[in-house]
């Protein structure tokens, strides 16, 4: 596949020196479990200042060992150390971007799959202070939470249908359920803004109460789509130079107003909603991703 460099997608590389030790504990008790293996991070990183890749792991539907999909730290990921395997599932381009391949193989962040069940994906899951630990997430009830991310979605077979961003709820002690609260949707081209919205009688916020909006039609053009939590309020906004869309924060829905209390993180990449055969397959490149986060 031949990809246009656009001049502002150029990438500089930056050299910075770190030393530094990782620790963390690394589980969670959601459909995005992650058993990230702890290493000593090198001295010397190389950093994608398109991506600040401190504040991400990676999820590739590979066996990890345990019968769950692979998660890699961001230290494997700017050192080069994918094995063979896992860069089909990702792996950088000339232009600095990333291609973000995936196909249903039954390796879940939950555990193996049957056909027909869950779903499978090579995403990049949020650590928003950089903690390198699944306790780091970030509250609706106070400040504001941006995720802007830049993709474009080559191809999804089957029913044309991948996530490519995502608001996760996390589950806590005493508040039921770990929703995907926002999943930002490519359907057949057009971005789809589905969301959660109050469950009845006090129920777990689950895709039971979840509203579907069409937002823009982008095709297999580069876009930009940006999620943001102010006030406890969910605003999205998407651009599409290719096709025009220049569409400012609108806003989508009033979660704290509506008694959510979860706490958050972002998701974005390739999250493919098929899982009728291990043949089909789809490809998203991430060519810039950044948050924000003001208390």
């Amino acid at each position: 596949m031949k990809k246009i460099i656009y001049p502002f997608l150029l990438i500089t590389i930056i050299i910075s020196q770190l030393a530094c030790n990782s620790t963390g504990t690394d589980s969670e008790v959601t459909d995005d479990n992650a058993d990230i293996p702890v290493d000593e991070i090198e001295d010397t990183i190389v950093t994608n200042s398109n991506i600040n890749w401190e504040n991400w792991y990676l999820s590739v539907p590979i066996n990890s060992g345990s019968g769950k999909a692979t998660s890699i730290g961001y230290e494997d990921i700017i050192n080069d150390r994918l094995t063979a395997e896992e860069s089909k599932y990702f792996y950088e381009n000339e232009d600095g971007s990333y291609t973000m391949w995936t196909q249903f193989t039954g390796y879940t962040t939950s555990g193996l799959s049957e056909l027909g069940d869950k779903y499978c994906r090579t995403e990049l899951r949020e650590y928003w202070k950089g903690n390198q630990d699944t306790d780091d997430n970030w509250s609706m009830t106070t400040g504001v939470h941006i995720l802007e991310t830049t993709l474009q979605v080559d191809f999804v077979e089957g029913n044309g249908r991948t996530i490519v961003a995502q608001i996760h709820g996390k589950a806590s002690d005493g508040i039921t359920g770990d929703p995907a609260t926002v999943k930002i949707r490519w359907n057949s081209g057009t971005i789809q803004i589905d969301h959660y919205t109050k469950p009845d009688n006090d129920e777990a916020w689950t895709s039971n109460y979840d509203e579907k909006l069409d937002f823009g039609q982008v095709d297999n053009e580069i876009f930009t789509f940006k999620i943001k939590i102010e006030n406890g309020k969910l605003f999205c906004a998407l651009s599409c130079e290719e096709k025009g869309i220049d569409i400012d924060y609108t806003e989508i829905y009033d979660y704290v107003g509506n008694g959510y209390v979860h706490e958050n993180y972002f998701k974005t990449g390739n999250y493919y909603g098929w899982n009728d055969d291990y043949e089909k397959a789809a490809q998203v490149v991430l060519y810039k991703v950044k948050t924000e986060h003001s208390l």
